[in-house]
């Protein structure tokens, strides 16, 4: 029974209680979690963050009520390497030490933990201190039966005091359908007649009870607990984010929530009946802010943080075109930058056309030709709601631009911008009736059709004034083919699209299918925003950018080589992320050099205002004024795609 001289911490609430054996001490002691990705606290309750997380679990590992009884099991049901803005800058490589912290003893393989491709994912799992779980997805690339990325069907676990339990991964099919990076040939197994084969073949060994970590909808763990008939015990799950429980037949179907904002503690009892079954007692543990910090993990945070601001300031990425990212320009018209992403968001996951309300551009300023640096991604499309791809009718996507235009000429983030679709509007008319013409893959726009629109969650959730594009869950009609949780962010795509187009310091575990997939994208996107090959000799007496000469500094050639002096973002997944202090100096200097850029912005915007001085966006650069070795330059376009037919503003 728990010491009333050391309290739990608090927010703690009963899920299930078995009542029998509540006086005896546990026979296991299992702490689950599921679908992790933002490391810091938040700011609604509860607001997790991994070390206020960690804090609990050293509560369950060390608190003195829990003195002689088994040391803790902890499992973890997948999604950790992505999505969030930190694993767009690490791929997934901060998570590392966090898991291995937390004492994770086994997890599920995930479908957000295969998002830098397959390869990528081995690499990761080969730094963690436990196996990664998946029985029914086979590469035959691998081997006859292995699972893909060489994880482990089945793990056997003898707790401190003896008792074997045997594990067994699992996934649904669904997911599998929304990664654009996979093998070929991928060999699916339904998890209910995998789980009939292989769970007899644990208890075979010895498991005295048989837990599954799926990554699977709780309709579908539902689905595997009916149909298994009581041969596991519990099924830990992921996928969604929110927390559950259900008794089925005789299997607990466990959901812990997700973001380090909720645990489940479970304690097990061995029926003293001799009939094999346990009883399970499970207590919900909300992580809020009475909550203290490990400080140990804190400063874990805190460290990587810091390491990731001066990865920040490093090139991905080079333009020879100006970027306009106004909110003047993509709140009212069509912009390059905006349609460059569009289609990398359609092309990447094969729509017929994508929509992206322009508040998703965060800019608000033109990025000059140059070297991009990933601050400029992070900080452009900073937004944490994934990329999703929806079936929906023709009306729908008319309605949803008649929204996007509605607001019109108001500065509103709701106005659309598109791929594959064209369209007039006349902003003289009342909103709702603003359309003129509009086609798609230059056709007009058939009402009755349905169409595969690529666009944001946020949209698809019905905000900005989006209803059309809400999807069933959430009360509309639109239908779902990929969803936020199986979904990459805009950053990321865009940090993949970069990696795709360099030729120095590439990412060493790309892996055979993430090249394949994007060298298709790239080739697609080409066809409208050219590439232009490297430069097949590198700088020659630059000047040293640390030596200023007045106004000098400012000219666009020299602001240029300023921004790029500093090393490439090295993507080779090199152990050794240790930075010089000559090159966190040139940082430093990058990052002060973009500070004065933007004060500079502020003031010349302001005062051309008041002047009535029209700015506009600067030329691209021609040949011979660019000289890069490492990477092919992007040239985004405005094409036409949306035209106001009642003049100007």
């Amino acid at each position: 029974m728990p010491d009333k001289k050391s309290p739990p911490p608090p927010n703690e609430s009963v899920t299930y209680r078995s009542g029998s054996g509540q006086g005896s001490p546990p026979d296991l002691r299992i702490v689950h979690y599921n679908d992790v990705y933002h490391v810091d606290s938040s700011s609604s309750e509860p607001v997790g963050g991994v070390a206020r997380f960690m804090n609990l679990m050293e509560h369950y590992r060390k608190g003195p009520q829990f003195k002689g009884q088994p040391e803790l099991l902890t499992f973890f049901s997948g999604d950790a390497f992505n999505p969030s803005l930190e694993s767009s800058v690490t791929k997934g490589d901060h998570m590392i030490p966090l898991l291995n912290n937390i004492g994770t003893d086994a997890a599920a393989l995930g479908n957000h933990d295969l998002d830098f491709g397959v390869r990528k994912f081995r690499h990761l799992a080969s730094k963690c201190n436990f196996p990664w779980l998946i029985a029914n997805v086979l590469d035959p690339a691998l081997g006859d039966g292995v699972p893909i990325g060489n994880c482990k069907k089945t793990h056997m676990i003898t707790s401190s005091n003896g008792v074997k339990i045997g594990l067994i991964g699992l996934g649904e099919r669904e997911w599998l359908a929304t990664i654009n990076s996979l093998p070929p040939n991928l060999i699916y197994k339904s998890a209910s007649e995998t789980a009939r084969e292989l769970v007899p073949q644990l208890r075979a060994e010895g498991a005295e009870i048989v837990i599954a970590l799926t990554h699977m909808r709780e309709p579908n763990d539902n689905k595997l607990a009916e149909q298994t008939d009581g041969i596991i015990d519990i099924i830990l799950g992921g996928h969604d984010h929110y927390y559950n429980h259900s008794l089925i037949k005789g299997t607990h179907v466990l959901r812990s929530g997700t973001d380090f904002k909720q645990l489940s503690y479970v304690e097990a009892r061995r029926r003293p009946d001799g009939s094999g079954r346990w009883d399970i007692d499970i207590t919900r543990r909300d992580v809020t802010s009475e909550i203290p910090h490990h400080k140990p993990t804190l400063d874990l945070v805190e460290k990587s943080t810091a390491s990731l601001k001066t990865t920040l300031q490093k090139p991905v990425g080079y333009t020879v075109a100006p970027l306009d990212a106004r909110f003047r320009t993509v709140r009212l018209q069509e912009s390059n930058i905006a349609n460059f992403v569009c289609d990398i968001m359609r092309h990447h996951y094969s729509g017929d056309c994508s929509l992206m309300a322009s508040g998703t551009v965060r800019g608000d300023q033109i990025y000059p030709p140059g070297p991009i640096l990933l601050k400029d991604i992070m900080s452009c499309f900073p937004f944490e709601d994934p990329v999703v791809v929806i079936r929906v009718s023709g009306q729908a996507i008319w309605d949803a631009l008649e929204n996007g235009l509605s607001q019109y000429p108001a500065l509103e983030g709701r106005f659309p911008q598109v791929s594959n679709i064209k369209f007039a509007f006349d902003a003289g008319k009342p909103p709702g009736s603003r359309i003129v013409s509009a086609s798609i893959s230059g056709e007009p726009i058939d009402m009755a059709r349905k169409y595969v629109l690529v666009t944001r969650g946020y949209m698809a959730r019905g905000k900005d004034g989006y209803d059309s594009l809400l999807i069933e869950s959430e009360g509309g009609i639109a239908e779902e083919i990929v969803s936020e949780e199986n979904g990459i962010l805009i950053s990321m795509m865009l940090r993949q699209y970069f990696m795709s187009l360099k030729v120095m310091g590439q990412w060493k575990h790309w892996g055979a299918s993430m090249g394949r997939h994007w060298d298709e994208v790239t080739s697609k996107v080409g066809a409208n925003h050219p590439h232009f090959a490297a430069c097949s000799t590198a700088r020659e007496n630059k000047a040293d950018s640390s030596q200023h000469s007045g106004w000098d500094d400012w000219k666009p050639e020299r602001i240029r080589e300023r921004r790029a002096s500093v090393a490439l973002l090295n993507d080779s997944d090199s152990d050794d992320e240790s930075e010089s202090a000559g090159a966190r100096d040139k940082c430093s200097d990058v990052e002060h050099l973009d500070n004065e850029m933007q004060i500079m912005r502020r003031v010349f915007s302001k005062w051309a205002r008041l002047a009535g001085v029209e700015c506009k966006v600067a030329d691209e650069l021609k040949a011979g004024e660019f000289e890069i070795d490492w990477t092919r330059a992007i040239a985004p376009r405005v094409e036409g795609r949306i035209t106001r037919v009642d003049g100007d503003p």
